[in-house]
C-alpha cells in the first residue's frame, strides 16, 4: 500500500476549534491536552479509564456527545512485543477501534488526526523513508497500526512518528536514566537507528497541521538520525554524564531476543512537512536537554 498524498485544504488561521483527545493519558496525549488547550481550542480528553476505542457504541455514544471538529486519535494498544503474542486483541484496538473513531466522526463531521509509526515500514530501505513510500510491515503492532491508517479518509490526517520519548509515561530517557543510575555501563543495540520523536514537539507540530486543515499522510518527528547506542550517549551526554558508558551491541545478540521484528531503518524522512512549507522539528538534542533537565530536577 501507498500513503495518500499529503495537501493542506486551507482552514483560517486562529480559528478555535473543538478537538477530542484520545489517549489523553499517555505521553503524547498528555501534551497534546496542554498543547491545544494553552492554543485556545476547547478540549475534551479522553483515557482507555473512560473511552475504550474498541467499543462501538462507547466511542459513538462519547462522540456524539461531544461533536468535535477534530479528533486527535492517540489511543493505541504500543507493547509491541505483547502484540505480536496477541494479535487479535492489537487488531481489535489498533484497528477496529480506528475505524470505530472513524465511523463516529463521519456521524458528526468530525475530521480525524490518527498518531501512526514508523513500524509500518519493514527497515530495509538504506535511505530515509517518505511519506510515499510502501509499507511492509514486519509485526503484529505494525500491521495493526496500517490497519488504523487504512481506516482513514481522504479528508483526515496521518501523523507517524518513532522512537517517542517525554516528561510523562514511561519512555526510553527514562529507563536509560534509570540504569545508568545504578550500573557503570549499559549496552545499547547499534543496529537500529531513527529519529526520535519528543511528545511536546510532537503535540506543537500537530497543532500547526490541524490549524493550516491539513489531511494526507506527514512524517512528524525531531531531526537527527542516530542509533539507540547514540541515543543513550547522548542522553548520558545530557545529563553529565560520560557517554563512553554506553558500549554498543547487535540486535541478534541481545538476550532475551525480543518477540516482535524491529524496523533497522525507523528513519522518517519529514518531507511532506518541507514540501508544505512547515517548519520542521528541531534536532532531538534540543528537547533532549530540555527534557533530562526536567526530569533531574524532579
Amino acid at each position: 500500500m501507498v500513503s495518500r498524498q499529503p495537501l493542506v485544504v486551507g482552514a483560517p488561521q486562529g480559528q478555535e476549534v473543538k478537538v477530542l483527545v484520545t489517549g489523553a493519558a499517555g505521553q503524547l496525549g498528555t501534551e497534546l491536552v496542554r498543547v491545544f488547550s494553552a492554543a485556545g481550542h476547547d478540549v475534551v480528553a479522553t483515557t482507555h479509564a473512560t473511552l475504550d476505542i474498541s467499543d462501538s457504541s462507547a466511542v459513538e455514544s462519547v462522540i456524539g456527545a461531544s461533536q468535535p471538529d477534530w479528533i486527535l486519535h492517540g489511543a493505541a494498544w504500543t507493547a509491541v512485543d505483547a502484540c505480536e503474542s496477541d494479535p487479535v486483541k492489537a487488531e481489535a484496538v489498533n484497528g477496529g477501534g480506528s475505524r470505530n473513531i472513524v465511523a463516529a466522526a463521519s456521524r458528526v463531521g468530525a475530521r480525524v488526526l490518527y498518531v501512526s509509526t514508523d513500524y509500518v515500514f519493514d527497515g530495509t530501505k538504506m535511505s530515509p523513508y517518505v511519506e510515499t513510500d510502501p509499507t511492509n510491515p514486519q509485526s503484529v503492532y505494525g500491521a495493526s497500526k496500517l490497519s488504523g491508517e487504512h481506516a482513514m479518509r481522504a479528508s483526515d490526517l496521518v501523523a507517524r512518528i518513532s522512537w517517542v520519548c517525554g516528561y510523562h509515561g514511561n519512555n526510553m530517557v527514562k529507563t536509560i536514566l534509570r540504569i545508568a543510575a545504578s550500573q557503570p555501563g549499559l549496552k545499547f543495540v547499534d543496529d537500529q537507528i531513527g529519529h526520535p520523536t519528543f511528545a511536546d514537539d510532537a503535540a506543537e507540530g500537530m497543532l500547526a497541521l490541524v490549524e493550516a486543515g491539513a489531511a494526507g499522510t506527514f512524517h512528524l518527528t525531531n531531526q537527527g538520525a542516530v542509533s539507540w547506542c547514540g541515543f543513550a550517549r547522548a542522553v548520558l551526554e545530557a545529563a553529565g554524564e560520560d557517554p563512553a558508558r554506553v558500549d554498543p551491541i547487535a540486535t541478534a545478540d541481545l538476550q532475551p531476543p525480543r518477540p516482535a521484528k524491529r524496523p533497522a531503518n525507523s528513519v522518517l524522512d519529514n518531507a511532506a512537512l518541507r514540501n508544505a512549507g512547515f517548519e520542521l522539528l528541531d534536532d532531538f538534542r534540543v528537547p533532549l536537554g530540555r527534557l533530562v533537565r526536567r526530569l533531574l530536577a524532579d
